[in-house]
């Protein structure tokens, strides 16, 4: 018997949102000729340090979650939330998602913000401002928000280091799957009941 969604987006929605980011990031790009770093590593380069980076990323969230820094009760609504959609989806829908959210939210948010504002007020300013608007486009607690604000730092930081727009792109990839793998397959995890 096929699994019927209880709420949520269909997956085609999430894969077209997903993709207007992508589109959202590159318009700016291509019209106001903001220059994007992608020199800075070779492809075996990227695609190794940004998935060891979104490895050890996710450890030491893990970390963190298991000490109890993270817990709040918004926070795990957004988990339990998130659960039910990766254990409702298919995997090539979950794979899908988390490539394009790692291609198109790093074209917006280093490409585009923290490349205009680094171009026009400084290399940290738009660091700090790529991290800013990362943390409130994922602002779904107070503690999500403090989290992704810190994950657009590390990835703004790396992108200003490396000059290489692909290693954030996979790092953040990485990162998201490895999430949904954890959140499908051991949500204990993160602190939820399994039944």
């Amino acid at each position: 018997m096929a699994k019927r969604r209880k709420r949520g987006l269909s997956p085609l929605s999430g894969l077209l949102f997903q993709a207007g980011i992508v589109v959202l990031g590159l318009l700016p790009l291509m019209v106001f000729d903001i220059p994007v770093a992608t020199d800075g590593l070779t492809v075996v380069g990227y695609l190794l340090w940004g998935t060891l980076a979104g490895l050890l990323t996710y450890g030491a969230l893990l970390v963190l979650s298991l000490v109890d820094i993270l817990s709040s009760d918004s926070l795990m609504k957004h988990i339990r939330d998130l659960h039910w959609f990766v254990c409702s989806q298919r995997w090539p829908v979950l794979i899908g998602l988390a490539v394009l959210a790692g291609i198109g939210e790093e074209l917006l948010f280093r490409g585009v913000i923290q490349g205009w504002v680094g171009h026009h007020l400084g290399v940290v300013a738009g660091i700090l401002a790529g991290a800013m608007v990362f943390g409130l486009a994922h602002a779904m607690s107070l503690a999500y928000f403090m989290v992704a604000t810190a994950l657009g730092a590390l990835f703004g930081v790396a992108y200003a280091i490396t000059d290489s727009l692909q290693l954030v792109m996979v790092w953040h990839a990485v990162y998201d799957l490895v999430v949904i793998a954890v959140l499908r397959w051991y949500p204990q995890l993160f602190g939820l009941k399994t039944s």
